[in-house]
């Protein structure tokens, strides 16, 4: 079975994975650095993971492997310009017959309609509303929220469950004693955020007695408001960031530097978006638990094993988020207890060979 996975890479994490490949030459010598970071590792396939050779991995967004491989490959200058020329180049170059795409809004059913016919199966993942369904063409849409899923039936689309996983490097970290964050969040902060913003200035104040730490991705209006011409004007104040946010901020941290930082802490908080109504299980949430952090996260319905006071702890609202933090901090033994649990379950129930089942059952 020849699977294709297609991953899509944030623009902040674009700038380090250019510089962690600067003057590399070779695609293959590009995509085994992007491996051994670890980005988007919990959704990689073990395969795809461990460089199988009837499993191709490409980042469809990335220009500078595009463009190498493109180069290696004699595309022509106009195809080498053009990312879905060259993921469509790769595809037919790979002979695949399972085209599983991480990244199906930036490459949508208008790619679909031009795959070579060595593809049968194609897959797509997306764990989002999206009122446009330009992805609907896929022959199977996947993620791990239920109630979207359901509203992607609706809509047509042929649908089934699927997990992330946990990433055996995160054992590494996870065994980290020494952990001098208190709390830490790591994740994006833009104005689709309105509630996760409730609840990280409720937390950020605890900073006046703990190490408080946010990692954060910001949007582009929070950037732009952000900019001291336009803070200045006091034009879009609704858009900037909390004084308590932006006093325990730090640029934000993706791959190995972000298991790092979760191997450092004793809490990882957790907000899920706006959008996401009841269902829980971001990606997050696995990235925390996997290395060895007590996941503090809202209410909500989660993956099966992700028990609130057995594997993980959930808050209601922004003031028992804090309630339970002060105690978890307190309760050395306690949180240690739930984050353990937590760990184990992990890597027991959502391994890298459960996904790889469980993929080759959907495709199969």
């Amino acid at each position: 079975m020849r699977i294709f996975q297609n991953c899509g890479i944030y623009p902040n994490y674009a700038r380090r994975l250019t510089d962690l490949t600067k003057g590399q030459r070779r695609y293959q010598g590009m995509m085994d650095i992007f491996r051994a970071d670890r980005y988007d590792a919990t959704h990689l396939l073990r395969g795809v993971l461990d460089g199988d050779s009837e499993c191709f991995l490409s980042i469809g967004n990335f220009s500078p492997s595009q463009e190498l491989w493109a180069a290696e490959h004699g595309l022509s200058h106009q195809q080498s310009g053009d990312l879905n020329e060259i993921l469509l180049a790769q595809i037919e170059e790979h002979r695949t017959e399972i085209f599983y795409n991480l990244d199906p809004t930036r490459f949508d059913d208008t790619l679909l309609r031009r795959l070579p016919g060595s593809v049968r199966e194609t897959v797509a993942w997306i764990a989002s509303p999206s009122p446009h369904m330009r992805f609907s063409g896929y022959g199977l849409v996947v993620n791990n929220f239920p109630n979207l899923l359901k509203r992607y039936a609706a809509a047509g689309c042929r649908t089934s469950y699927f997990f992330p996983s946990y990433d055996p490097e995160m054992r590494i970290v996870a065994r980290e004693t020494e952990r001098p964050i208190d709390i830490v969040f790591v994740g994006g902060f833009s104005r689709h955020h309105l509630r996760r913003a409730t609840i990280l200035e409720a937390v950020a104040r605890l900073s006046a007695s703990m190490t408080v730490r946010y990692y954060l991705d910001l949007g582009r209006f929070s950037k732009l408001a952000e900019s001291p011409w336009v803070e200045w004007t006091g034009l879009l104040e609704r858009y900037r960031r909390p004084d308590a946010i932006r006093s325990v901020a730090f640029p934000p941290a993706f791959g190995r530097e972000m298991h790092r930082i979760l191997g450092q802490s004793k809490i990882v908080l957790n907000a899920a978006i706006d959008m996401s109504g009841e269902d829980r299980g971001n990606i997050r949430c696995f990235e925390a638990m996997g290395c060895g952090a007590l996941l503090l996260s809202d209410t909500g319905n989660y993956p099966g094993g992700m028990v609130s006071d057995e594997t993980m702890v959930t808050y209601r609202d922004a003031m028992h988020a804090v309630t339970l933090a002060r105690q978890l901090i307190d309760n050395h033994d306690a949180r240690c207890r739930i984050a353990n649990a937590g760990h184990q379950m992990l890597a027991d129930r959502y391994s890298k060979t459960a996904q790889w089942n469980a993929f080759k059952a959907l495709v199969s």
